[in-house]
């Protein structure tokens, strides 16, 4: 039996998951600013809706995945959003990556309005979303995570409840962070083997099964070597994650220089033109030499 599902924002998260979902059969209504991304996956099935809110009142389960905080409120209080539509009960599922504390703000006036609320940010980004293999940490009471389940599912092969609203934001923080160490420490590494004479496409390789191996050696070393910048993420959005860790450790009075440092080699690219870019393109900080972007 299909779900009855409202996909709001279909950027690049949000329209690999409505894609998804459509693939596995569910009923999807759709609504973006982006004319053409709602056009997309209309001709893959779903339903366009001309406003957020008339895409919740026909639906029983509501997913945002948007870029800011402000974009969600905005999407979900505003004129025409969310709450404006939606029955009472309606589950909202947030996949967007903001901040917990703007969260739990959200969740707490969407109580107020008679909704309920699960944040669930994700790992794998577009690529995985299309094959049902994400990884998704969730925030929220029990009962509506276990029940968000039915329709995170379909995109997803790990999905963890980590706590209370706000939980699955926090996660996704500490995902960045190791993500973006993992990022500039593989790029550095891709560099040192590069100058030293080794094929460096081979390393992932060699490393294969053994203490350094990763997701992000086996993918990104020979894109890093190769200047391949296909874009499956951009560097300014890392920069938003890791200002948001930033943000946390100084709530928690917590010491991260390496994650400081990881966010200032970010804020560098940025200025210099290339937060648009893929995380490939960190390796302009080791070599400066522009590779092919798309």
């Amino acid at each position: 039996m299909s779900l009855n599902i409202a996909v709001i924002g279909a950027g690049a998260m949000g329209g690999a998951i409505g894609t998804r979902l459509l693939e596995t059969g569910q009923a999807l209504q759709v609504f973006d600013l982006d004319a053409q991304r709602v056009a997309d996956l209309v001709a893959l099935g779903a339903r366009a809706a001309p406003s957020a809110a008339m895409a919740a009142a026909a639906s029983d389960y509501v997913i945002t995945s948007l870029n800011s905080p402000a974009i969600v409120e905005a999407a979900v209080f505003g004129p025409a959003g969310v709450a404006a539509g939606a029955r009472p009960g309606t589950l909202v599922i947030d996949m967007s990556s903001i901040d917990p504390e703007a969260t739990r703000a959200m969740a707490a006036r969407a109580a107020e309005a008679g909704l309920r609320w699960v944040d669930s940010p994700l790992s794998g980004g577009a690529p995985k979303a299309l094959i049902g293999e994400l990884t998704l940490m969730a925030g929220g009471a029990a009962e509506d995570v276990a029940e968000a389940h039915a329709v995170l599912r379909h995109v997803a092969s790990n999905y963890t409840h980590m706590g209370p609203v706000g939980a699955g934001q926090t996660t996704k923080l500490i995902n960045q962070v190791l993500c973006g160490l993992g990022f500039l420490a593989v790029a550095e590494a891709t560099k040192l083997a590069l100058d030293a004479g080794v094929e460096a496409a081979k390393v992932p390789v060699a490393l294969r099964g053994g203490r350094a191996d990763s997701a992000i050696l086996q993918e990104y070393m020979p894109r890093f070597a190769t200047r391949d910048y296909r874009r499956t993420g951009r560097i300014d959005n890392m920069v938003k994650d890791l200002e948001g860790a930033h943000d946390l450790a100084r709530r928690t009075h917590t010491a991260m220089p390496l994650t400081a440092l990881c966010l200032e080699i970010h804020r560098m690219l940025t200025a210099a033109g290339l937060g648009g870019e893929d995380q490939a393109a960190l390796m302009e900080f080791f070599t400066g030499a522009r590779g092919p972007m798309e």
